[in-house]
C-alpha cells in the first residue's frame, strides 16, 4: 500500500500526487516511469515519476483524467492508499552534454518533459523549451519549466497564454531564424510527435520522442507495448520509453493506440453510471 502524501490540482482534470515511496525515490532517473494499481481489479497503468526526494523518501506523479482506472485515481485524496506500485521501469533518458537542445511538450506530455529538461540543465546544456496546450487551464508546470530553461516559448491553441498556434510552428520559426539545435526530445500527444519530430528530424537534429503505448506489466512479457523503431520490434517499457524519432513507425503506433479506444470509452461511460447510480 502507497500512500498519498499530497494532492495538488493542476487543472480541471490534471493531478499531481506525492507518494511515500523510499526504495523508488533513491534509484530513480529522468525518463522512467512506475506503474500503479489503485485499487482491487482495476488496470495497471504506467505513469512517469516526475520529481523525487531520496531523503525523504517521495516521488512525484502526474496523470490527466481520461479513463476509469484514472478516474478511481483522481478521487482519491491526501492520506488514501494506492493499492500497489511498481518501478523505477523503463530506460533512463540518456543524458549528456549535447550542447544546444530544444525540448517540445505538448499537454501533458510536458509532465515526463521537466525532469529531462532538469537533467540535461545539470549537464551544462543550453535548454531551450516550448510547451503548448490547447488553452491556459491546461499549461501545467510553465514556472518550473522556466526556471530549467534558458529560454522557455509557451503556446496554446487558442492563444489564451503565449502564443497562439502549435508547438511545431515555434520550432519552424526558431529554425527558420537560423537556429541550430544539437539534440531535440519531445514528448506528448502521439499525432503531436509525428508531426513535431518530423521537422526536427529534417532539420538534421538528433532527436528522441517518449512513446505512449499501452502497457500492462511494464517487463517486457505481454507484448502489449509493441513499437517498431527501424524495421525492428521493440517495447516501450524496456526498451523504452524513449526511442530515436527518425526510425518509429508512427502510422502503425497510431493504429495501435486508436484500437483501444472503443474499450477506454466504454469502461468509462459505465464507471460514470455507477456514480450516478451511487
Amino acid at each position: 500500500m502507497i500512500k498519498i502524501i499530497k494532492k495538488e490540482q493542476l487543472s480541471d482534470q490534471v493531478f499531481r500526487y506525492r507518494l511515500h515511496a523510499p526504495r523508488i525515490a533513491k534509484r530513480r532517473k529522468a525518463g522512467q516511469f512506475i506503474i500503479l494499481r489503485p485499487v482491487q481489479n482495476s488496470e495497471r497503468i504506467p505513469l512517469t515519476i516526475v520529481d523525487s526526494d531520496a531523503d525523504n523518501g517521495w516521488i512525484e506523479i502526474i496523470f490527466q483524467v481520461v479513463g476509469r482506472t484514472t478516474m478511481i485515481l483522481g478521487a482519491f485524496n491526501t492520506g488514501d492508499t494506492i493499492l500497489d506500485l511498481a518501478g523505477p521501469l523503463g530506460q533512463p533518458t540518456h543524458i549528456e552534454k549535447f550542447g544546444k537542445c530544444v525540448c517540445i511538450g505538448g499537454g501533458v506530455g510536458v509532465a515526463p518533459l521537466y525532469p529531462i529538461i532538469r537533467s540535461l540543465k545539470e549537464a551544462g546544456n543550453e535548454i531551450v523549451s516550448i510547451i503548448g496546450a490547447r488553452n491556459k487551464d491546461l499549461v501545467i508546470l510553465e514556472k518550473e519549466i522556466q526556471q530549467q530553461s534558458d529560454r522557455t516559448f509557451v503556446t496554446t491553441d487558442d492563444g489564451s497564454n503565449g502564443r497562439k498556434g502549435f508547438v511545431s510552428d515555434v520550432f519552424k520559426g526558431l529554425t527558420g531564424a537560423g537556429e541550430k539545435f544539437d539534440a531535440a526530445f519531445v514528448i506528448g500527444p502521439v499525432m503531436m510527435m509525428k508531426v513535431t519530430t518530423g521537422l526536427t528530424v529534417a532539420a538534421g537534429i538528433k532527436s528522441y520522442a517518449s512513446l505512449n503505448p499501452i502497457m500492462i506489466d511494464g517487463t517486457g512479457m505481454c507484448g502489449g507495448c509493441r513499437v517498431t523503431v527501424f524495421n525492428e520490434t521493440k517495447f516501450g517499457c524496456v526498451d523504452g520509453p524513449e526511442f530515436d524519432a527518425s526510425g518509429i513507425d508512427w502510422d502503425e503506433l497510431i493504429k495501435r493506440l486508436g484500437s483501444y479506444r472503443m474499450f477506454e470509452s466504454d469502461e468509462r461511460k459505465k464507471h460514470e453510471c455507477k456514480i450516478e447510480s451511487a
